[in-house]
This record gives C-alpha cells, sequence and structure tokens, in this order.
C-alpha cells in the first residue's frame, strides 16, 4: 500500500463513525483545493475541514462501504456507497440551516485524492446531490407530465 492509499484511507476513517475534524485537518495540505458538487471548489484547509464539518455534523453515524479502491502513483481512488441517517443540522450553500429530517441516506459516490508528502492537495468527491436531497425529502414531489 502506498501513501496515497494509506491517507484516502485515513480520510474515510475520520468523516466516519465518530468524525474527527483535528485528523480531517491533518490529513489535508495548508492550501489544498477541493471539488465537491454541493459547494464546488473549495480552497485551503479550513473551508474544506469546515465542509466535512458540517457534512459530519448532519449525519453523524455515517459509514462508507467500498465498492472499488484503486492507487496510482500519488493518487487514490475510491467508489463506494455513503449511509446513515440525518440526525443533525444541515446547513446549505446560501446559509440557511435545515432542521434534521430523521431520514436515512443510502448515496453512491467516488473520491479521489492526489497526495504529497503525506498530505491531500487535490481531492475531488463525486455524488449525485439530487438524490441525497431526494431522499432526504428535500424535493418538490415529481409531476406527472
Amino acid at each position: 500500500m502506498g501513501e496515497a492509499r494509506e491517507v484516502m484511507d485515513r480520510l474515510t476513517d475520520a468523516v466516519t463513525g465518530h468524525a474527527d475534524l483535528k485528523v480531517i485537518g491533518d490529513l489535508y495540505a495548508e492550501d489544498a483545493v477541493a471539488f465537491t458538487p454541493d459547494e464546488g471548489e473549495l480552497r485551503g484547509r479550513d473551508a474544506i475541514v469546515e465542509y466535512w464539518r458540517t457534512m459530519t455534523e448532519a449525519v453523524p453515524e455515517a459509514t462508507f462501504q467500498t465498492l472499488h479502491s484503486y492507487e496510482a502513483g500519488d493518487t487514490a481512488i475510491d467508489e463506494g456507497v455513503y449511509r446513515g441517517r440525518n440526525t443533525g443540522p444541515l446547513e446549505l450553500p446560501n446559509g440557511e440551516t435545515l432542521p434534521p429530517t430523521q431520514k436515512e441516506i443510502r448515496i453512491r459516490g467516488v473520491d479521489i485524492a492526489t497526495v504529497k508528502d503525506g498530505r491531500i492537495v487535490d481531492y475531488r468527491l463525486y455524488f449525485d446531490e439530487m438524490d441525497f436531497l431526494g431522499q432526504l425529502g428535500l424535493l418538490p414531489p415529481d409531476e406527472p407530465f
């Protein structure tokens, strides 16, 4: 196992179960860049840790089931299923906060982390945001054609 795989596995552990924001912060370079479907581009460790804070507070007991795990040079890639119950407030990009829905979520996604000197310098998270919002009951009902 290479450095990228080891760092990605530590990140997965730090954001699931009982989140550890200090560990999450230690895993990212100070000038790291992340891209997420819901927040877009995040620049710097502090912004990335804040993103993970909001996610881990919204779904504090989340788990991640790895379906596929890869490492190519300095980059680790995971495809898997993120599951949990929304028992904490959900902060929206527009600044609003939604109360917990108590709904179960199951979202398939992909994480890509590029690591230099033991820290993530570039991170990309892909998941279907509409599926996430729909599972939380936050979308209007489908209208028949």
